[in-house]
């Protein structure tokens, strides 16, 4: 008998069964997947307000670094001493730095032997511009009403050391100068007059504000509105600015809580009277200085009369 062959079985490898392989072989692998143009939008914004954060913190920085020089212009470089109107005077350096170095530079200039008022020392305070050198004339008239003359350059102006000006280092300025009076001079309290021009008077009211044992303020035209010069420019619509700067020089409120004599000049043409003088419960004068070439002798008149009227003058 024949034996039967085995029959052949064909399996077909036809394009289906590699396309069930291929899948077969491919489902460990991670689908792959689209970035959604929401996604992008959110992400192109955020990074978008980053940069205008960044940008916007960046001018916050630059306006508080700088805006200081909208109210203050100090000068470096002193041109006049008293010398140049026939006075003698000694340089004078106080307030020591850790390392012995003084910060603060300025003048002493005695009154003259049986002067009428030389029991007094007066201190000025200058204004906001220029240095020492731009107030020789003004010294001059102070030492010709017959008083002893402190004058100083703050930190940052003139020979003084360099810092940002400021009305915090401007106060601690001015504490140094009555201490360098009291504790190096033996001069009492009750004999020192401060005597301040422009932003140099509000300085002085807020300084007698804070000492009720000086004999009295002088004040010269006071700043009515000084922070206007950083507040009002445009670039500070940009910031906040109120936030990033703390001077105020509140000419009000030190004038409320002021207990020593003041005498208060203003000029003709001004307001009638400056609202911050109503403020003032102390004993106070007001006087209208005229035209600059008649005000020396207006200022000196009054001067003497209002120290005529001090204890023990």
């Amino acid at each position: 008998m024949s034996k039967k062959q085995p029959r052949l079985q064909i399996v077909s490898r036809g394009p289906a069964s590699g396309v069930q392989r291929q899948g077969r072989a491919r489902q460990g692998e991670p689908e792959a997947r689209k970035v959604s143009g929401r996604w992008l939008l959110s992400a192109l914004a955020l990074t978008i307000s980053a940069a205008a954060l960044c940008a916007w913190c960046t001018l916050c920085l630059l306006f508080w670094q700088g805006s200081w020089q909208l109210l203050y212009h100090p000068s470096a470089a002193v041109t006049r001493t008293p010398a140049n109107v026939g006075l003698a005077f000694d340089s004078v350096a106080f307030e020591v730095s850790d390392a012995g170095l003084p910060q603060i530079k300025g003048w002493w200039i005695p009154a003259e032997a049986g002067a009428p008022y030389r029991r007094f020392t007066v201190v000025d305070l200058h204004g906001r511009q220029g240095n020492l050198s731009d107030t020789v004339d003004a010294l001059a008239q102070l030492h010709a009403v017959g008083l002893n003359v402190l004058a100083f350059d703050y930190c940052g102006y003139g020979q003084s050391r360099f810092v940002r000006p400021s009305e915090a280092h401007w106060l601690e300025d001015a504490g140094s100068a009555l201490q360098y009076l009291t504790a190096t001079r033996h001069i009492d309290p009750s004999a020192i007059v401060l005597d301040g021009e422009g932003l140099g008077a509000n300085l002085a009211l807020e300084v007698a504000a804070a000492h009720s044992e000086l004999a009295g303020v002088v004040l010269e035209s006071p700043a009515q509105a000084p922070m206007n010069a950083i507040f009002l420019d445009p670039r500070a619509k940009l910031v906040p600015a109120h936030l990033l700067v703390r001077d105020r020089y509140d000419l009000d409120a030190a004038a409320a809580e002021v207990r020593v004599p003041v005498l208060w000049f203003a000029r003709e043409g001004a307001a009638k009277q400056p609202e911050a003088y109503s403020r003032i419960e102390a004993r106070k004068m007001l006087v209208w200085l005229g035209p600059q070439a008649t005000s020396g002798k207006q200022f000196q008149d009054a001067m003497r009369r209002w120290l005529d009227q001090l204890p023990n003058s």
